[in-house]
C-alpha cells in the first residue's frame, strides 16, 4: 500500500480560522497565520514542511480575516513556492469551533488526510508518520512531544530544601499533542454538534473508542502563542538555519 499511495494526491487541512489575540500582530489586524516569521507567514513555513515531503494538495479553513488570506494566496500565487500547488481556501464560518471547521470541508475528502494548524512549527519526519499511521490502522493518529517548562522547576526534599533548580526543563514524564495528525475520512461520523472543539471533544471521543494512536516526537516543535513565542522563533530564524527548515 505503501508503494501505491501518492502523497500528491493527499489533502493537508490548515486549520487558519483563529484571531491570535495574544500575538502583537493581530493590532494591525491580520489573521494568525500571516504573522510573519523572518521574512514570510507562518503557513509559508507550514506549507514548506509539507512540500518538502510531496505534498502538493492543500485545504486552508480561514475564518477571521478571510479575505486577507485570500489575497496572500493569490498575490503570492505564481512565486516559487506556490505555483505548482492546488491550494483551496475554504471559509468555514467567522466564530466557527475547530470540530465545525474540520466538519465544514467533509466534501473535500476522499480518504485519508492530514490535518494541523497555522501556528505550529516542527521538524517532524512526514513519511515516518505516515507510514506509521498505515500500519497501525486506526482512524487518526496524533503527534505527541515532551514539552519544556515555561517555569522554573523545583525539586526539594521532605525538610523544604531545594535540591535542584532548571528554569527550562524538558518534561520526560509528559507528553502533549503537537497539533499534526492523519485522519481517516471516517472521522467526519465522529463530529457532532452545532460548534464543537475537535481537541476537547472530538479528539477525546475517540481516544476512548480506542481509535487514535500518538506518534512520539523527540526533536524540534513550537506552538506560536504569545509574542514571547513569535520573538523566539524571529531568533531562531535569523540565526540561518532554524530546525524546521527541513527543505
Amino acid at each position: 500500500m505503501l508503494d501505491k499511495l501518492n502523497v500528491e494526491k493527499i489533502p493537508v487541512v490548515i486549520l487558519a480560522g483563529g484571531l491570535g489575540t495574544r500575538i502583537a500582530d493581530v493590532k494591525k489586524r491580520i489573521p494568525k497565520g500571516l504573522v510573519k516569521i523572518g521574512k514570510y507567514p507562518i503557513i509559508h513555513h507550514i506549507i514548506k514542511i509539507f512540500k518538502y515531503y510531496g505534498y502538493k494538495k492543500f485545504i486552508i479553513c480561514t475564518g477571521y480575516k478571510k479575505n486577507e488570506i485570500k489575497k496572500y494566496f493569490y498575490i503570492n500565487k505564481k512565486s516559487l513556492t506556490y505555483k505548482d500547488l492546488d491550494i483551496d481556501i475554504i471559509f468555514t464560518g467567522l466564530n466557527s469551533n475547530t470540530g465545525l471547521r474540520v466538519k465544514k470541508i467533509k466534501k473535500k475528502i476522499k480518504d485519508i488526510f492530514f490535518l494541523t494548524y497555522c501556528d505550529g512549527l516542527i521538524d517532524l519526519n512526514l513519511k515516518k508518520l505516515l507510514d506509521v499511521y498505515l500500519k497501525r490502522k486506526k482512524l487518526g493518529i496524533m503527534t505527541v512531544i515532551n514539552p519544556k517548562s515555561r517555569f522554573g522547576i523545583v525539586s526539594m526534599n521532605k525538610q523544604n530544601i531545594i535540591n535542584d533548580f532548571d528554569e527550562k526543563k524538558i518534561l520526560k514524564n509528559l507528553w502533549v499533542n503537537a497539533g499534526f495528525y492523519i485522519f481517516d475520512k471516517k472521522i467526519f461520523n465522529h463530529i457532532k454538534g452545532k460548534n464543537p472543539i475537535f481537541e476537547s471533544e472530538i479528539l477525546k471521543k475517540i481516544s476512548r473508542k480506542k481509535k487514535l494512536i500518538s506518534y512520539k516526537h523527540n526533536g524540534f516543535w513550537k506552538c506560536m502563542d504569545t509574542i514571547k513565542d513569535k520573538i523566539e522563533l524571529d531568533e531562531l530564524w535569523n540565526k540561518k538555519n532554524p530546525p524546521w527548515k527541513v527543505w
